[in-house]
């Protein structure tokens, strides 16, 4: 049976059973705490944790999944992959226990015809909490399952909790014997290699205390509302069902693994150091294949970071095979046909998700050759010196220079024999990301803040009666003030604090828009809006300076939004929108928003593309914007369900998260129609201009667009205008001939550097002759050291050319500026035939700096002071060598 028909036949069974189907969340997630969902219950953490009311009594789905915690053991287990899929079913505060397990029991042994699993009942193990009597007695009464076939097991296997204090409870697994040849007899106990577990049935009905691990804490008492989390793993039912092994040789991942082999001449299961590089390649493959087609882009942090090193170290797995082409083109397509039945939108956006993913690849090759050098030279110096680890600071150059993942840098030291100061490299990280968050308080001075304090606000409060898109000001209440150290009775004048309303017509920062400013002001109070967040669903938290009087919990303020920054950042929002249309009317559907940021009078877009625009690209994109424009097109607003929406065709941005009912907002219809719930004009002529202001690289294969709109924009053309006229008026020139006689200009200065250079070229010769004939001796050969005041290099090969080739000969020729000196070294054929290597000199100058050919090298960094002395070891370190 195929996994989409395994997926497909898991949603039938509940939907029959009263269950909504809810679609998969995208793998990244809005939670503060994970980057991805990792657990098939995170997009219904806050309806199971009781911060949100649940839109549906049972609901049932099949989950995303990324997990990177143990990505070093995916492909050396057969049990670890980095993606995976969750079938799960969920009650909230509606079937418990009874039903959970008769449910999951109907499903797994129904037989197929049937639309079941056709599992043998007699082959399948339930394990239950020790305590739990109740699911003992119901897998007998339910399931006719022997007491041999129910194994009791403690708190470390059988009781869930997040990790917090919340919601707990116990959970009942089912496992399945797949038979002798696979282990020993006794239940998964025993053995869980041949007892494959499949399915994990969470019953919430307890309240967990504050402790750390597994066990240990204090159940507080019973939950108000029971909940009902289960969780099916797709890839191991599919195990099972396809008669294989491992999920590595299932149908969604044995032909990228096949088709690697086929690639790098490699037979699987011939060698377990080359099983376990193609394990790796056949599952990175596919996960970054999902991550792309959720929007996540490769890049230095957070998100990005993991997918980089997910696709770097498939592509190093497969040269390691042996394949040196670009690899990406050979396998994502596999991995796409072997997705897109469960997942249409992977083939839907292919072109997109290629495109990225190939300029990675070509940059990682690229990064390889560069980054491998410098590594097998920093190994090379460890050995040479008797150690037997890689300095830190050098791991940290190779991360932050030349995009080495640390892990990277840690496998191919390793295969070199040599360890790496991992100790080190995340001190200097560390340090590295204390400057980014001293740099964000810096920008954002309010402090963190306790969430269980701001949950407890909602709690008793209920959400923000949240008025952004009607109005620009509320009478409002103070519900709470909140500090870095908890609640607080008063803020004073002069002091900073997290101010929640419980109504308000601020806009909160998201998708890509900045927060509104504005003020709010009582009988005895004024503070100015510095910052509006939701930190929690449905609450509205505003981060207030008070610049008058004192602000109390119980006030009543009018909130007021600055009517000209909600005004820029209405035009800026719009324009962000034009922008995108434009941007994909010019270059096409690939060129798809992965990323946005605008405030009043600016903004910029990220988008996937290979490669600069040109200029003539960025007028085409700017001028297809402001026609847009000057048509004055109309800007709706529309709600409807999530599914409407994508029918309608409306672009849902990757790495937001959309909700069952979803705003659509069009600029000319079909022209411009994206999921949106940011702030917008009425007509697209209020925006008044998009003047673009700059294009840029943001990582392999991503671009950025920046421009300005409104005022602002009016005001950038006028600077340029002001600019063209001044260069005008100094080059006495007409407009429409400048760029002429600005190039003009500019060949006459490149020709007049040409003549400069070849006068110093002269005048390096004349001086060469006068250095060649002082050449004195030292160990057989005839060596000059001197000085240059700049193209060191130039005058070295010159004097070298200039000694008599019937001897050795050495010219080393030093130079110095900013503090700092270089040192060129330039050998004769006849020096190179009796053993004298430049790079070997300048190495042994300059204690292992340095690099170059056995002709000509150059090492340099020390300091200009030391110049003198290092020339003057020369004549010393060739005396040692004795050539004559």
């Amino acid at each position: 049976m195929r996994t989409a028909d395994i997926r497909s036949r898991f949603l039938d069974h509940f939907a029959a059973r009263g269950h909504t189907v809810v679609p998969s969340a995208p793998l990244p997630t809005p939670d503060p705490t994970l980057l991805f969902v990792n657990a098939g219950m995170v997009p219904f953490k806050p309806y199971l944790t009781g911060e949100a009311q649940p839109p549906w009594p049972r609901a049932t789905s099949v989950q995303k999944c990324v997990r990177t915690l143990d990505i070093e053991e995916v492909g050396r287990t057969t049990r670890h992959g980095s993606f995976f899929q969750m079938n799960g079913n969920f009650s909230f505060g509606d079937y418990f226990k009874e039903e959970a397990i008769a449910f999951a029991w109907e499903l797994s042994t129904t037989p197929v015809e049937q639309g079941g699993y056709g599992l043998d009942p007699d082959r399948i193990w339930a394990t239950v909490h020790h305590e739990d009597e109740e699911s003992r007695a119901l897998w007998r009464r339910l399931a006719d399952l022997p007491d041999e076939r129910i194994v009791a097991r403690g708190d470390e296997d059988n009781f869930w909790s997040m990790g917090v204090p919340g919601p707990c409870g116990p959970c009942s697994e089912l496992f399945y014997d797949r038979g002798s040849a696979l282990g020993r007899a006794g239940g998964p106990a025993v053995d869980e290699d041949r007892y494959m577990e499949f399915w994990n049935l969470v019953f919430m009905q307890y309240e967990r205390g504050e402790g750390t691990g597994k066990t240990g804490y204090p159940i507080l008492g019973e939950l108000p509302r029971r909940n009902i989390d289960t969780g099916m793993g797709l890839e191991r039912m599919a195990t099972l069902l396809q008669g294989v092994d491992n999920l590595y040789e299932i149908d969604e991942t044995r032909p990228v693994l096949d088709r690697a082999a086929a690639l790098t001449g490699t037979r699987y299961g011939g060698d377990a150091e080359a099983d376990v590089r193609l394990r790796v390649v056949a599952d990175h493959v596919r996960t970054a294949l999902m991550l792309l087609a959720d929007g996540t882009a490769p890049g230095n942090e957070g998100r990005g970071y993991v997918l980089r090193r997910i696709l770097r170290r498939a592509v190093r797995s497969v040269r390691l095979l042996g394949y040196q082409d670009p690899a990406l083109p050979e396998l994502l397509p596999v991995a796409r046909d072997c997705m897109a039945p469960s997942y249409p939108e992977v083939a839907a956006e292919f072109d997109r998700i290629a495109q990225q993913a190939y300029a990675e690849e070509d940059a990682f090759r690229s990064t390889l050759r560069q980054g491998t050098t410098v590594l097998d030279t920093a190994v090379a110096q460890v050995k040479e010196g008797g150690g037997r680890s890689l300095p830190g600071a050098k791991a940290f150059l190779l991360h932050d220079t030349y995009g080495f993942p640390i892990d990277l840098t840690l496998e191919m030291a390793a295969e070199q024999g040599v360890e790496v100061d991992r100790e080190g490299f995340t001190a200097l990280m560390g340090e590295q990301r204390e400057r980014a968050r001293a740099d964000a308080r810096a920008r954002k001075s309010g402090g963190a803040l306790d969430t269980s304090a701001l949950r407890a606000v909602l709690d008793a409060n209920g959400p923000t009666d949240w008025r952004a898109y009607d109005t620009l000001q509320t009478d409002s209440r103070v519900l709470a003030l909140l500090g870095p150290a908890g609640v607080l009775p008063v803020v004073r004048a002069g002091e900073i604090a997290t101010v929640i309303l419980d109504r308000t017509p601020f806009y909160a920062e998201s998708g890509g828009q900045d927060s509104d400013a504005g003020a709010l002001t009582g009988a005895s109070v004024e503070a100015e809006v510095l910052d509006v967040q939701r930190p929690l669903p449905g609450l509205v938290a505003h981060q207030v300076r008070v610049s008058a009087g004192e602000l109390a919990v119980g006030d009543a303020v009018r909130a007021a939004v600055d009517a000209e920054w909600r005004l820029g950042a209405r035009q800026a929002h719009s324009g962000t929108h034009v922008l995108h249309a434009a941007l994909r009317q010019v270059l096409g559907p690939t060129a798809l928003q992965a990323g946005s940021y605008n405030r009043p009078g600016y903004l910029r877009l990220d988008f996937p593309w290979r490669g600069a625009l040109g200029p003539a690209a960025r007028s085409e994109v700017e001028e297809a914007a402001n026609r847009a424009l000057r048509r004055d097109l109309a800007v709706d607003v529309r709600w409807m369900s999530l599914p409407e929406a994508k029918e309608l065709g409306a672009l849902a941005l990757f790495g937001e998260t959309y909700g069952e009912q979803v705003r659509v907002v069009e600029i000319g219809g079909a022209w411009s129609r994206e999921l949106c719930g940011g702030t917008h004009v009425e007509h697209a002529s209020q925006v008044g201009v998009v003047a673009l202001t700059g294009e840029s690289s943001v990582g392999a294969g991503m671009r950025r667009l920046e421009a300005s709109v409104g005022v602002e924009g009016f005001g950038y053309l006028a600077r340029e205008r002001d600019l063209v006229a001044r260069l005008a008026e100094q080059l006495q020139a007409p407009r429409d001939q400048l760029a002429d006689r600005v190039a003009g200009l500019l060949d006459r200065l490149k020709a007049a550097d040409q003549a400069a250079a070849e006068l110093r070229r002269r005048a390096a010769l004349g001086r060469a002759a006068e250095l060649a004939a002082g050449a004195s001796e030292a160990g057989g050969a005839l060596v000059v050291t001197a000085t240059a005041d700049d193209d060191a290099r130039t005058l070295a090969l010159a004097v070298r050319d200039r000694l008599p080739q019937a001897r050795p000969g050495v010219a080393v020729i030093g130079s110095a500026a900013g503090g700092k000196a270089v040192v060129t070294v330039a050998v004769n054929e006849t020096g190179r035939t009796a053993g004298l290597s430049a790079a070997g000199l300048v190495k042994q100058l300059l204690g292992g700096r340095g690099g170059g050919t056995d002709e000509v090298a150059q090492g340099g960094g020390f300091p200009a002071a030391a110049l003198p002395g290092t020339l003057d070891a020369v004549r010393g370190l060739l005396g040692r060598r004795s050539l004559g």
